[in-house]
């Protein structure tokens, strides 16, 4: 019998220490070091096969000009995840979800899971709810007809073996990983070495068998999935649904899909009868504005392939504190900074000692630079109390030294901004002009161009 010997493994980033020490030496978070219990043999596996000979078997090498038949994607219907997915989910793949508690990624899941039934084989599995619990979200969601065959298990050497019956399932979902055990491991349902074991091995059966499993996954504080870092390399594709609960959007983000593109995100509306997607997110993220307010700009962006309208606003008052205060939601402050200074820099507008708020409208967050010179519009809109054109969107990145550099995928942004009825652009000079555009075009090359549009500003 292996000698167990005893360790403390980090719940955030995994790493292993022989000692308790109140703050991980790897990820610097304090207070996450768990004491596991570990054998000094490698672990028994969960397959019924016979003990592995002492030499192992050498592999069967083939060639990369070979040719492989391609299985078909499964569509569950939903367009949205059907688009972040790649165009749908490939069969033998790992897919793994992460949400904040109560955004709706079992809803999702379970709509998802009812349209692909009338086409394949789905089980889903839950560790956090019985079965009853889920039968009566399905009546709410109006999909107790479904042909999903549902199971409360955490014990993933049952999941297993019902994966390798003789008619197996096509896909599985399992809500959520975290709540699943390998009954070898001593180790508590949710720690790091439960949640690897328990990943590990569900991928290799389904990798095995041919059957695409869906992933719940918790997060951490941070937004992270919670759990060692490993899990997100061992799946071949991760989403993040994301939302603010004083929002009815919700947006599903790609960040890993080796099936597809990356940075593409779809767009869902929670309602009462559950999640209901967008076709066109931009007239949604849009349909609350008002004209001819200061501090508005509409930006112009990409999230992946698709073109979106956003509204960014921002509000400039006089600070009556010692340090101006600067709030950002749904951008990165550090660069709401550079753009301020900026400003201040290379273009002599005061704006540093005033109060700075910046907000995109309909909780979505942009992370590309093209937002640079929408918020520079925004926030000289009111600084300067001058509307920004109701008729018009801005985009385009700000360097240092205040020139306005172009960006990609211009013609589709054009494109939308025409469907949307919007007349004008302020963009940055193009390296070679284009077509025959729908909308009247306002390039610049510097920043400074851009203040003739408000009138007169505060000099330093």
């Amino acid at each position: 019998m292996a000698k167990s010997t005893t360790r403390y493994v980090c719940q955030l980033c995994g790493a292993v220490s022989p000692r308790w020490v109140g703050k991980c030496d790897a990820c610097g978070e304090w207070n996450t070091l768990v004491e596991e219990a570990v054998q000094a043999g490698p672990p028994k596996g969960l397959a019924s096969a016979g003990k592995p000979a002492r030499g192992g078997k050498a592999l069967d090498f083939v060639s990369l000009a070979g040719v492989s038949e391609q299985p078909p994607r499964r569509l569950s219907g939903i367009g949205e995840f059907d688009r972040v997915c790649g165009g749908g989910i490939v069969p033998g793949s790992a897919l793994l979800i992460g949400g904040d508690p109560g955004i709706g990624k079992s809803t999702l899941l379970l709509q998802a899971a009812a349209a692909l039934s009338r086409q394949c084989r789905v089980a889903y599995v839950s560790g956090e709810e019985a079965v009853d619990q889920i039968r009566m979200r399905a009546a709410r969601l109006g999909l107790a007809k479904a042909g999903v065959a549902l199971a409360a298990s955490t014990n993933v050497r049952e999941i297993v073996a019902s994966m390798e019956t003789a008619t197996p399932p096509d896909i599985v979902i399992i809500d959520s990983i975290q709540t699943m055990y390998v009954d070898v491991l001593d180790s508590a349902p949710g720690t790091v070495t439960q949640v690897r074991g328990s990943a590990q091995e569900l991928i290799r059966v389904a990798k095995q068998r041919g059957t695409a499993l869906l992933i719940v996954g918790h997060v951490t504080k941070d937004g992270a999935i919670a759990g060692p870092r490993v899990l997100e390399h061992m799946v071949d594709t991760v989403l993040y649904f994301e939302g603010d609960r004083g929002h009815q959007f919700r947006i599903l983000r790609a960040v890993k899909n080796r099936f597809g593109a990356t940075d593409e995100i779809g767009v869902f509306e929670m309602l009462g009868s559950g999640l209901q997607e967008v076709a066109n997110p931009s007239e949604l993220f849009l349909a609350d504005r008002r004209g001819d307010v200061t501090g508005a700009a509409v930006f112009a962006g990409m999230e992946g392939s698709r073109p979106l309208l956003v509204e960014v606003q921002a509000l400039v008052a006089p600070s009556v504190l010692g340090t101006p205060r600067r709030a950002v939601v749904g951008w990165d402050s550090a660069r709401l900074g550079m753009v301020m200074a900026v400003l201040e820099a290379r273009c002599g507008v005061a704006i540093g000692a005033n109060d700075v708020y910046l907000n995109v409208a309909g909780g979505l967050r942009i992370n590309e630079p093209a937002a640079d010179l929408a918020v520079a519009a925004a926030l000289l809109s009111s600084l300067t109390g001058e509307a920004v054109p109701r008729d018009a969107v801005v985009f385009g990145e700000i360097g240092l030294s205040g020139e306005v550099r172009p960006v990609g995928q211009l013609e589709l942004r054009l494109k939308e901004a025409a469907k949307l009825g919007f007349e004008k652009a302020i963009l940055p000079k193009r390296r070679k002009a284009g077509g025959k555009e729908k909308i009247t075009l306002q390039e610049i090359g510097h920043l400074t161009d851009l203040l003739p549009l408000f009138g007169p500003l505060t000099s330093r």
